[in-house]
């Protein structure tokens, strides 16, 4: 209960010569007296009210009020923030903030990465109202040791900051989901096993949102995506908050130096070590999953679709050039009968007039022979044979085929009649000289 304090203050001193009766002015006039009717109200007089009706002193009522306040101030809260402390987590050295895990220091376990910073100011609100010390104090709790509360304000500390929380996130092992076993897998809902496994992973990607692994009626293009997504994985996971602790003294410049080297070097090694299980772990959901096998094995029969379709395609070509080198080779050997047919044809004509042309030359020779070479008594002389048989050469080399066999069939007509044969010998040079092919006294017999 506070005292009142008497606090000695002097009145400043009058002018002289000041005087009550001439220097004093009213500047106003007292109202007259009212009578009203006072009603005991207001905290103060509650708080009064309360300690007289429980026999409470100062103390005891401000310790039950706070415990109320805190009781009050819990049940406000939502269930889900700030569970209740593991006491093993109560014995914690504050020193060893590493080492804690942030989330359930504040109660925040089941939400953890996904913690909205409202709740995370709402759930240290929370811890501070049970762990403060003055608050213990309240409570009738006369534990001096803090070192929980300093573990609240540490985890508060970190988690309130982004920078310093996503550190924290990115080495947060408790907010890992163990992927299901090939055995899990194929006895167990494969989707349910594995889609809590990818929204864990899927909290330290770039690219947001994450694609989800769907379900059987997922179509490739989803499939293909989802897989290609975690193929190319870009996580922004550094695993700085592992580093060791760089010496801030100023004094030994290498050995910083050499910290920030090792520092920089794990992170790499846990970086590279990171994506080798990741990927690990994205093979072995790929090679459980049945949609990949039910895609591949349609690509499959599309292709062998397609492949018996090629071949198809192939051997009616095949086919169809074999059919076209037969033809070919037909019409070619057909061409070649014909063409043997035609030169045995002409041949046979050839020699049909070749032997024609001789029996007509026969016939022209004849013709002079049987007429006595135009003889008109006894023998005729060799000088007139030879004359008369020159003429008929001549007249016969200027003559083609079927001149010749009309001059034959003219002179078969004439007979063995001289005159007739010797007039149509004369007819035929005369008919030689009009056409240019001979000239006049050529044929001097028949001129």
């Amino acid at each position: 209960m506070s005292s009142a304090q008497v606090l000695n203050v002097t009145l400043p001193a009058l002018s002289a010569g000041w005087s009550a009766d001439k220097d004093f002015k009213a500047v106003g006039k007292v109202s007259a007296a009212t009578q009203r009717n006072l009603e005991p109200v207001g905290p103060h007089f509650l708080a009064h009210a309360r300690r007289k009706r429980h026999h409470r002193t100062f103390s005891e009522d401000e310790r039950i009020q706070a415990q109320q306040n805190v009781k009050k101030t819990e049940d406000d809260e939502d269930d889900d923030i700030s569970e209740d402390e593991d006491p093993m987590m109560l014995q914690r050295d504050a020193k060893d903030w590493k080492g804690q895990d942030h989330y359930a220091v504040l109660g925040l376990t089941k939400y953890r990465w996904r913690a909205t910073p409202e709740q995370v100011k709402r759930a240290h609100r929370k811890k501070v109202l049970r762990h403060h010390p003055d608050k213990k104090a309240a409570l009738g709790d006369r534990d001096e040791n803090d070192s929980f509360f300093k573990c609240i304000q540490k985890a508060t500390e970190i988690l309130s900051d982004p920078v310093k929380r996503r550190q924290f996130d990115s080495v947060d092992e408790a907010a890992d989901v163990e992927p299901p076993s090939k055995k899990q897998s194929q006895k167990g809902d494969f989707f349910k096993l594995w889609a809590p496994v990818f929204e864990a992973e899927g909290r330290f990607s770039k690219i947001q949102p994450v694609p989800q692994l769907g379900d059987d009626n997922s179509t490739f293009e989803e499939v293909d995506t989802f897989y290609n997504f975690w193929y190319n994985f870009d996580s922004w996971r550094t695993f700085e908050y592992l580093d060791e602790d760089v010496p801030d003294d100023g004094e030994s410049r290498d050995q910083k130096r050499h910290v920030e080297k090792k520092n920089a070097n794990a992170r790499r090694k846990r970086k590279t070590e990171d994506t080798a299980r990741l990927r690990h772990l994205v093979d072995d959901c790929a090679a459980l999953d049945e949609r990949i096998k039910k895609f591949r094995k349609a690509a499959r029969a599309d292709k062998d679709k397609k492949r018996l379709e090629k071949e198809a395609e192939a051997k009616r070509l095949a086919e169809e050039k074999e059919n076209a080198r037969l033809a070919e080779e037909k019409a070619k050997k057909d061409a070649e009968e014909s063409a043997k047919a035609d030169r045995e044809k002409a041949k046979k004509a050839k020699e049909a007039a070749k032997n024609a042309a001789k029996k007509n030359k026969r016939v022209l020779k004849g013709s002079v022979k049987d007429v006595n070479y135009f003889a008109e008594s006894g023998e005729p002389s060799a000088s007139q044979v030879d004359s008369v048989l020159t003429d008929v050469d001549f007249i016969n080399s200027k003559i083609d085929s079927e001149e010749l066999a009309s001059l034959a069939e003219r002179l078969t007509a004439a007979g063995k009649d001289g005159a007739a044969v010797k007039n149509v010998y004369a007819e035929e040079f005369k008919r030689l000289i009009g056409a240019g092919k001979a000239k006049e006294g050529e044929a001097k017999f028949f001129a």
